[in-house]
């Protein structure tokens, strides 16, 4: 049976290498490509895929909120998570938000096509680089993270605001009143003790909430 790609990455280059990749590799067909997670949760509506091979730093909605809400809207799409990240925090994320698999870009290629087979048989994929992060027990201390006391309405919002985009924008994006959002916004700004937007885009970067740049 052949298995059924959705490929979401911000980078075009990065989708099109993927695309060629996947494409030269029998019994597995790309249905769809898109540049965030908001449209991979959408288009996995829709297209239902087997796999959604899945970049984490993403604008908009970044892999690992995307793949929570995936794994809610589309359980039996299995999501295998690309990401240049190697920490235990972003691994530990990745797999609680419902990742199948974990592979490094740096190390991509065959990888990734390993790490598909895998998800769609039901097993879990690592790249081999981060067997030693995962065997090791402060895989634990990933859960102190700060962005474990934000909810995911509030991650959401976190995301769009260091994005740049206004109140009134937010509200548009995930249905809610512009009103709502700024009291999500203080929320946030409350729990990470920070002070001012800059503070919270440095936050969002090294967190892989949204991407640099």
């Amino acid at each position: 049976m052949t298995i059924r790609v959705l490929l979401a990455d911000d980078h075009a280059i990065m989708r099109e290498g993927l695309q060629a990749l996947l494409a030269a590799a029998p019994g597995i067909t790309v249905v769809a490509e898109v540049a965030n997670g908001r449209e991979a949760l959408r288009r996995c509506e829709e297209l239902n895929p087997e796999v959604l091979v899945m970049d984490v730093s993403m604008p908009d909605l970044n892999g690992i909120e995307a793949a929570r809400l995936i794994r809610q809207k589309c359980p039996a799409t299995r999501v295998v998570m690309l990401s240049m990240h190697s920490s235990t925090e972003h691994v530990f994320r990745a797999l609680e938000a419902g990742a199948s698999a974990y592979v490094l870009k740096e190390s991509a290629g065959a990888e990734v096509i390993t790490a598909i087979h895998t998800a769609n048989a039901g097993g879990r994929y690592l790249s081999p680089a981060l067997g030693q992060i995962v065997r090791d027990a402060r895989l634990t201390e990933a859960r102190e993270s700060p962005l474990e006391s934000l909810s995911a309405r509030e991650r959401q919002v976190l995301q769009l605001v260091v994005e740049g985009k206004s109140s009134a924008e937010i509200a548009r994006i995930i249905h809610l009143s512009p009103k709502s959002v700024e009291t999500y916004r203080s929320r946030v700004m409350k729990k990470l003790a920070v002070g001012d937007v800059p503070s919270l885009v440095k936050f969002a970067i090294q967190h892989g909430i949204t991407p640099p740049g």
